[in-house]
């Protein structure tokens, strides 16, 4: 391990330098501005490797999409040999049949899917289709759900409301949408009878903030109430598609939505995304009656990139095995919490879970906020500097290429951390 000396990082001190100087704060997505300054010039694993010869053991995986690990063999091959040939032929090619043949099988309940490049993307194509299909405009959805960073989804919250999160945001993009606290069927309801609701959206798994599991029978009676009113149900599982399993959350909790939109762990690190749902809804992209485009959709990569992720998935489901990791993990942090007095929270499911301190019965945004998420914050900066690799925010991703020597290196690099003085 090369992590001795975590404060001299020369090589990425002068390419942060460099790059403020061409990209404004230095980064290509305002995600990245608050996180960790290491440059980093490869990775394997569940390893990172920086250009000044430190090493992480990651669990923010690219924010989620390393799910098989970094540079996984089947996938980086597949999408190198497929590429030969062409890129993007402005055409249809049979990878893109395979690819959503193996996307529909895999996810279960599908019947059709379109691909994309981004969930962000996905969900307004998602939120189109639902408009069209029921002819209303307004759509629910729920406090401190991501569905992506364009002006009619960015929401934060202000002055006893959600509004817009970013100078240069239109607070009339989100007139047509009704945000209600997550977890709570009686607003649901109560928002539905009130509005003519076209789509009830939601993380069915709010893992961006919190990692919160839906409360028993909220889903179903959400599905319940959506039919019951006419309102398309939308699952983002951007994030939660195929981490928990290869259903996703819809398998997982056993509700099936109209339509769901899929990202990140999908193509084992490339930029892909899909939108899957009934026929019925679908099938409207077919006709022409409601536009779906995008140049670099199906494109060779990205469906040579799903068929390898999935097909591996399908052939080799990890989930045993980062569910064996993770318990371990859980159990090893919070006992370094014990151990150093300090009030360590843990909460979520293997693939993904939230560290922070506190002890609040966190059911939503709301009441995640009775956390102590800045002190965490502060935690996660020392965690980065003792060479693990995570995000200020609380998500701890597993992938499955995380093993004992991971468990190992997490351990004890998190131990060194909280003797250092990181968390009081």
């Amino acid at each position: 391990m090369l992590n001795d000396s975590p404060g001299t990082c020369l090589r990425s001190a002068e390419l942060r330098q460099r790059a403020q100087l061409r990209t404004p704060g230095g980064v290509h997505s305002n995600v990245r501005l608050s996180g960790a300054q290491d440059f980093i010039q490869r990775a394997k694993g569940a390893w990172l490797y920086s250009v000044d010869g430190r090493d992480f053991v990651d669990y923010l995986l690219g924010q989620g999409p390393n799910f098989l690990g970094h540079a996984p063999e089947a996938v980086v091959n597949a999408v190198f040999e497929a590429c030969r040939n062409g890129v993007i032929f402005g055409g249809q090619h049979e990878l893109e049949v395979q690819a959503s043949e193996l996307v529909c099988r895999t996810v279960g309940w599908a019947e059709m899917v379109r691909f994309g490049v981004s969930g962000t993307e996905a969900v307004q194509a998602a939120l189109r289709l639902a408009r069209a299909a029921t002819g209303r405009t307004k759509v629910l959805r729920f406090e401190g759900h991501y569905h992506g960073w364009l002006d009619n989804v960015l929401t934060s919250p202000r002055d006893g409301h959600w509004g817009t999160a970013s100078a240069g945001q239109l607070e009339s993009h989100l007139d047509d949408f009704v945000v209600v606290p997550w977890n709570d069927p009686v607003q649901v309801a109560e928002t539905l009878e009130q509005h003519r609701i076209a789509a009830v959206i939601m993380e069915p798994l709010m893992i961006n903030a919190g990692v919160i599991e839906p409360k028993p029978g909220y889903l179903e009676e959400v599905r319940r109430l959506c039919t019951e009113f006419g309102a398309v149900l939308i699952f983002d599982e951007v994030i939660s598609g195929f981490r928990l399993g290869l259903g996703g959350a819809a398998e997982r909790y056993g509700v099936t939505p109209d339509l769901a939109t899929y990202g990140k762990a999908l193509a084992g690190g490339f930029p892909v995304s899909a939108l899957v749902g009934r026929s019925e809804l679908m099938s409207r992209f077919g006709t022409g009656e409601v536009n779906h485009s995008g140049t670099f959709n199906s494109s060779v990569m990205a469906t040579a990139a799903v068929t390898a992720a999935l097909t591996s998935l399908l052939e080799d489901p990890p989930y045993e095995r980062i569910a064996k990791h993770s318990r371990s993990l859980i159990v090893g942090l919070r006992d370094l919490g014990v151990e150093f007095g300090l009030p360590l929270r843990v909460q979520g499911v293997p693939a993904a879970f939230h560290v922070s301190f506190g002890d609040a019965d966190v059911s939503d945004y709301r009441s995640l906020q009775q956390l102590d998420l800045a002190r965490y914050e502060r935690l996660a900066k020392s965690l980065v500097e003792h060479g693990i690799w995570v995000t200020g925010r609380g998500v701890w991703y597993v992938s499955a290429s995380h093993g004992g020597d991971e468990l190992d290196a997490a351990l004890t690099r998190f131990e060194a951390a909280l003797r250092d003085g990181a968390g009081r």
